[in-house]
């Protein structure tokens, strides 16, 4: 089934014939190399361009790798870094394009997984000085993030970050009803090959391969962690405390207390940061809405996809109120906003009498460019009680920023007489910005 994943075509549309190099990062298996190899290259032949003038290269196919055998005889093809990584010569592959290109017209390079050639920013600016030439490459680890890419590429670099489907276009693919597509996609995501696949047996035994043999294999290897055993217990207790603040201190903590291993918080700190570099997790802190500033170390992460998380933990804690958190997080990632956990600090009286100082959370606040919106993720608001509970920490926030509260249950969308607008998912999920 073709998934059209129009919002990143077009963004690659944008950037045609910009003069940089379009650097589509992401998750492995989000969908990179479809999107760059398919989609794109389907709009491109679309368009009037032939196919002579669109190289595809894939660093991580041994049948393309294979091609630059033939030049430069006596020099490797596949060298080994430090770490006993492959990367490809770059020298053999500048020559290898430069052979395909000796036509005076415009050629479109399509190279995925670019981070497998060596030196390959050193390469691609190269590449870059040839007038005709339009770049485009997909990178999978901590090298293609954005503020590498514009150090690496002395801006000479493009990002196009995707992200696996969002629920939008899992249940347009899908063609379930809403609350049939919520329920897989509560339990298994949207990495798109499931799709493809029917049953649960199947849709599972796909995502724990995909944790197992790719992405634990490959941040262990490539930053070198030989406790692989502890590493995977860490994830694992990201993977239950979704929704829950923790920090390196803690965790080492809970390891020596509770599994009895010493795993010191610098190297927990470490290891975080390589998960996060992979794109498996993001980091959501704590910010004073009142003071205007980040406070504590203590940090909420959430996994970039709900069914890889689920399939850590070999899908046991399926809570449904922190997987919707989740959710919406990644929706709001995905629709550009910078999220962090907001604060607000009130002034109460205890049961002396005396006024005591509390801290109130907002589960998300979201910027973006000039623009602000505080949101409250609630799985059901039936009570009075309970509407009070999830308004009091948006009631204290004192400016004029626009304030929201998401619910699951179905209904038509209305605003407090506080100006709180409350929506339901199905129609926030649905209905864009």
């Amino acid at each position: 089934m073709e998934i059209k994943r129009n919002k990143y075509l077009n963004a690659i549309v944008e950037r045609k014939n910009n003069k940089l190099i379009k650097v589509i990062t992401g998750l492995r298996r989000s969908g990179k190399s479809y999107l760059l190899n398919k989609v794109y290259k389907s709009y491109l032949l679309e368009h009037d361009i032939l196919a002579s003038q669109i190289i595809t290269f894939a660093f991580d196919n041994l049948e393309d790798v294979m091609k630059l055998d033939k030049y430069l005889p006596n020099e490797q093809t596949i060298i080994y870094d430090s770490k006993k990584n492959y990367i490809v010569n770059p020298r053999k592959f500048t020559l290898y394009i430069n052979d395909l290109t000796k036509e005076d017209r415009d050629y479109y390079l399509l190279l995925d997984e670019i981070q497998l050639l060596d030196n390959f920013v050193f390469a691609l600016n190269g590449l870059l000085s040839h007038d005709n030439f339009d770049i485009y490459v997909t990178g999978s680890n901590s090298r293609m993030l954005s503020k590498d890419v514009i150090t690496e590429f002395r801006g000479r670099g493009d990002q196009i970050h995707i992200y696996p489907l969002s629920f939008k276009e899992y249940y347009e693919a899908s063609k379930l009803s809403f609350e049939e597509a919520y329920l897989e996609y509560q339990y298994y995501g949207g990495m798109p090959y499931l799709i493809n696949l029917n049953g649960d047996e199947r849709k599972q035994e796909y995502l724990k391969q995909l944790f197992s043999e790719i992405y634990i294999k490959d941040i262990t290897e490539r930053n070198g962690i030989k406790d692989i055993e502890s590493f995977e217990k860490l994830l694992c207790v990201l993977s239950s405390s979704i929704g829950s603040y923790t920090n390196p201190t803690n965790l080492e903590k809970t390891f020596k207390s509770v599994e009895n291993i010493i795993y010191g918080h610098a190297a927990i700190k470490n290891h975080i940061e390589f998960i996060k570099d992979a794109f498996l997790i993001s980091e959501a802190k704590r910010y004073d809405i009142k003071g205007k500033k980040y406070i504590g170390s203590n940090s909420k992460y959430y996994f970039t996809d709900i069914g890889l998380r689920n399939a850590l933990i070999n899908f046991r804690q399926t809570e449904p109120t922190h997987i919707m958190e989740n959710i919406i997080y990644n929706e709001l990632i995905n629709r550009g906003y910078n999220v962090d956990v907001g604060i607000v600090e009130i002034n109460v009286k205890n049961e002396n009498g005396n006024y005591v100082s509390k801290q109130l959370e907002t589960d998300f606040v979201c910027n973006k460019l000039y623009e602000r919106i505080y949101i409250q993720s609630a799985y059901s608001m039936e009570s009075l009680a309970k509407q009070n509970q999830e308004k009091r920490s948006l009631l204290n926030i004192k400016d004029n920023f626009k304030k929201v509260i998401i619910v699951k249950d179905n209904f038509k969308k209305y605003i407090t007489e506080e100006g709180i607008e409350v929506v339901s998912l199905k129609e926030w999920l649905l209905g864009g910005d």
